[in-house]
């Protein structure tokens, strides 16, 4: 019998793309997203779909209990796939801001992962997946609250793997470079909440960011979501997967990059992308 899973943030994207490919090639995929109306798109197309926003505690109950009772007490593999990025210089970021995002990619997956192991644990070979980045393991400017989420989610995740290794639960983080999604227009969007261009120090940069944001081309590395649905198969189909999964030539590069040069010279490699 193939593995049970839950993935969130399914409205768009990799979460959409992996969770249709998965249901279509037999699995029960439990798709989740934060909105109502996301929900009857994604049962329409014959997925188990309810609303799971991260950052409330009432909608992790109520995924657990649901899962608890439909799936017969466990659940095999998670998914975190649900996160946002929030653009800016750190100077113009307000408290606010920094707290929205570590709301949904920090703490919302880390209290849905916690809850969740009562029912991996009740798995043969449960898997905790996480939709991690490039930005997990490198700083990028005018990224700092997406920066700094993820380098948190890898440091719960590099601790989760150590501590729930002995119960035979792997941890594992996909850490995809320029993905084809959602991802840029929904941080065009917060950019536009919280930043405030005129004025700014960064005013320039902000002005050539907007045209990015705008623009329909996509960076000539940017792959589309099957290029992170085939690893997580394969994250699947292993019984002991690695810690962690590199997708995209960037990531791959940066990777190495980071191994071999000094932080300066990485950092001067890093001021021109």
């Amino acid at each position: 019998m193939k593995p049970n899973i839950l993935i969130t943030g399914c409205s768009c994207g990799i979460g959409y793309y992996c969770a249709c490919e998965l249901h279509k090639n037999g699995y029960k995929v439990y798709a989740t997203t934060r909105k109502q109306e996301d929900v009857q798109k994604l049962k329409n197309l014959g997925l188990i779909a309810f609303k799971l926003d991260v950052t409330q505690s009432n909608d992790i109950k109520n995924a657990v209990d649901f899962i608890e009772k439909d799936s017969g007490g466990k659940l095999d593999i998670l998914f975190n796939n649900a996160g946002f990025g929030q653009p800016g210089a750190l100077e113009d970021l307000s408290k606010t801001a920094l707290k929205e995002q570590f709301e949904t990619n920090v703490f919302g997956n880390f209290e849905l992962t916690t809850t969740m192991l009562k029912l991996l644990r009740k798995s043969k070979n449960p898997k905790i997946v996480q939709n991690s980045s490039v930005l997990g393991f490198i700083s990028m400017k005018y990224r700092g609250a997406y920066n700094a989420s993820k380098y948190a989610l890898e440091g719960l995740s590099d601790t989760f793997r150590q501590e729930l290794e002995p119960f035979g639960i792997s941890v594992v983080l996909i850490e995809p470079g320029p993905i084809r999604s959602n991802f840029r227009k929904n941080a065009y969007e917060k950019f536009k909440r919280y930043i405030k261009v005129d004025g700014s120090f960064y005013e320039k940069e902000y002005k050539a960011s907007i045209k990015r944001f705008e623009s329909s081309s996509d960076d000539p590395f940017t792959l589309g979501s099957d290029a992170v649905y085939k690893v997580l198969l394969k994250i699947i189909h292993t019984k002991k997967p690695k810690p962690r999964y590199r997708v995209t030539f960037p990531t791959t590069l940066f990777w190495f990059l980071k191994r071999i040069l000094s932080t300066k010279m990485l950092d001067s490699v890093l001021k021109n992308v």
